[in-house]
């Protein structure tokens, strides 16, 4: 379920705040397809009741028909999405790690999403953490935004671990990243003619994929996350060759930093 707001937190937007909004992603950990970031507004108090009555919650945790029946209502929302293909997402490892460069992508969202809202917006800003540590996450947002004309209009920044399954504005934003994210794998899906399954590293539909276009084919398939240690592993040009492929790991392991998230 929703949660009520963690007062003793002060998570509550402040005195002021015109709007809230919701920060999320889908495709974090896939060795297959983009990683999509999604930003939601809604007006303050009247925005986030409005998303409670719809039952909005985590993507994760909603049948496709029901989710795809909220996003069809959440997009009529301001709202902001990026889609980093995987090409992308290998150009950007070579010089930032994924928490870094997720930081950004969450600030251009929000960022577009306050530039939709005319004039003088006062926004909180809710944030599913992609850090380890929440405050860390929080700092790399806030740099990220800093020095844009718009970034005086964030005027509260919470940043938590499951807050797509605590704050109403950040379970719509990962409904319409999720959403975005399946249209995606959908679209490769046809234009390969195969079905890879999720495209998850933990996905057995997947790995097979993988192994066996590179047999048949000697090379990884377009979409796919070449800098993900499971696409080099499935080459043969990686060290980790037995166990278990969602075994989380740590620096040297089988799993990268992106790996196996949402």
């Amino acid at each position: 379920m929703v949660h009520e707001w963690r007062i003793h937190d002060g998570d509550r937007p402040p005195a002021g705040a015109t709007h809230l909004i919701g920060v999320d992603e889908a495709g974090r950990g896939p060795v297959i397809g983009p990683l999509v970031v999604a930003a939601l507004a809604v007006p303050a108090g009247v925005g986030e009741d409005a998303l409670r009555a719809m039952g909005v919650r985590d993507s994760k945790k909603l049948q496709v028909p029901r989710r795809d029946r909220l996003y069809a209502e959440l997009v009529k929302y301001a709202h902001a999405v990026v889609e980093v293909p995987a090409e992308d997402i290998d150009a950007m490892r070579e010089t930032a790690t994924m928490n870094v460069i997720e930081a950004r992508l969450f600030a251009s969202t929000v960022l577009e999403v306050l530039a939709m809202l005319g004039r003088e917006p006062r926004a909180a800003v809710y944030i599913d953490a992609a850090d380890t540590r929440e405050l860390v996450f929080e700092r790399r947002f806030r740099s990220a935004i800093a020095g844009d004309p718009l970034a005086g209009a964030v005027v509260h920044v919470v940043c938590r671990h499951k807050a797509d399954d605590t704050y109403p504005v950040v379970s719509a934003a990962s409904i319409i990243a999720k959403g975005r994210r399946e249209d995606a794998v959908a679209r490769i899906k046809s234009e390969l003619g195969q079905d890879f399954g999720t495209g998850y590293t933990h996905d057995r539909v997947t790995i097979d994929f993988l192994e066996k276009w590179i047999t048949e084919k000697g090379n990884l398939p377009p979409h796919t996350r070449r800098s993900w240690k499971t696409a080099k592993r499935v080459q043969g040009n990686h060290p980790c060759k037995d166990g278990s492929l969602d075994d989380f790991a740590g620096p040297g392991g089988c799993l990268d930093e992106g790996e196996g998230g949402g």
